[in-house]
């Protein structure tokens, strides 16, 4: 527990440094935005819920992926497709500014 704890406090320091920088506020308020569409998106045409379609779009960006849901409009499964290029990219370039983050704030 107490690991968890301890790794828990680098993330947040790992942010708080991140956040100074604006090359991760632009890419944070990016995947934000790509959120937000997707769930609208998946909530309007597949007809999801909230809760899913936003669970659905972060699974999908952070290539972990959902073994149950495959979107069943061709509309849905080429919105996908295109959603993944645009969104992965983002996805893990938010990861490695944390990163980054992480590794200034052990520094400092």
């Amino acid at each position: 527990m107490v690991s968890f704890l301890l790794t828990l406090k680098r993330l947040f320091h790992g942010l708080f440094h991140s956040f100074k920088e604006k090359e991760f506020q632009v890419i944070f308020v990016l995947i934000i935005a790509i959120l937000l569409s997707g769930t609208i998106f998946y909530t309007k045409v597949e007809a999801l819920s909230v809760i899913d379609s936003l669970y659905f779009c972060f699974v999908t960006l952070s290539t972990i992926g959902h073994p149950d849901f495959v979107p069943e409009t061709v509309f849905g499964k080429i919105f996908t497709m295109i959603y993944i290029l645009a969104g992965i990219g983002l996805f893990f370039g938010l990861i490695v500014r944390i990163g980054r983050g992480i590794i200034k704030s052990k520094n400092d």
